[in-house]
């Protein structure tokens, strides 16, 4: 079974997470050690909060680098919620920088009459990339569950993944390039087709490191 770095820098419950790749037949280790992250077979960065918080304590835990260098080192990477923005360069919540892993900005949704933001809830995705790896065995317009406030603008068009529409805006909902994959949404949260996500990254993870 493949080893899933789990980091653990104080943003949000991991558990839940785990628990969808331990179902999945991967063995999740909760961490922030650098050795621990840069020996699993793949990483998951979760999070749910603030950017400026996330980055602080990603920074003051010394995890930056680590997972700048998990990344760099092409082994399976998924950014959830949290932790698909603070992959970009800043954001409009916050002032510091994020780790500029994905050229963009973290955006605010824009007031519209009788839109609610954040934007919470179930909602359905359109898939731009529909080959990629975590889509496989979903269906063609698969409802996900969200909970934010403010969504990744990517500068190149090319890495968006899936986008989702609140109110009159479409958004980006996940990015994907190269061995980076990073959602908005949360899998664990998301029933079968979150479920099914979840168990295609572990296959992934299990035919890249050839286990």
């Amino acid at each position: 079974m493949p080893v899933i770095a789990v980091i653990d820098y104080d943003m949000g419950n991991l558990h839940s997470v785990c628990k969808g790749l331990e179902k999945a037949g991967a063995t999740p280790k909760i961490t922030d050690l650098p050795e621990e992250i840069l020996q699993a077979d793949a990483v998951v960065l979760p999070g749910v909060g603030a950017f400026d918080p996330a980055v602080q304590h990603l920074r003051s835990r010394d995890l930056a680098s680590p997972v700048k260098d998990a990344i760099a080192s092409g082994k399976p990477f998924l950014g959830v919620c949290l932790g698909l923005q603070i992959l970009f360069d800043s954001s409009e919540e916050g002032k510091k920088n994020g780790l500029g892993i994905i050229p963009g900005k973290v955006r605010r949704f824009q007031h519209e009459a009788g839109l609610t933001i954040p934007h919470m809830g179930w909602n359905q995705l359109e898939l731009a990339q529909p080959e990629l790896a975590l889509w496989q065995q979903l269906p063609p317009i698969p409802w996900v569950y969200f909970v934010h406030s403010y969504y990744v603008d990517p500068v190149d068009p090319a890495v968006q993944a899936a986008t989702v529409t609140h109110g009159t805006q479409t958004v980006t909902a996940a990015i994907a390039r190269d061995n980076i994959m990073a959602v908005q949404f949360h899998p664990e949260k998301s029933s079968d087709a979150g479920l099914q996500m979840l168990d295609n990254f572990v296959q992934w993870v299990e035919k890249e490191a050839g286990n």
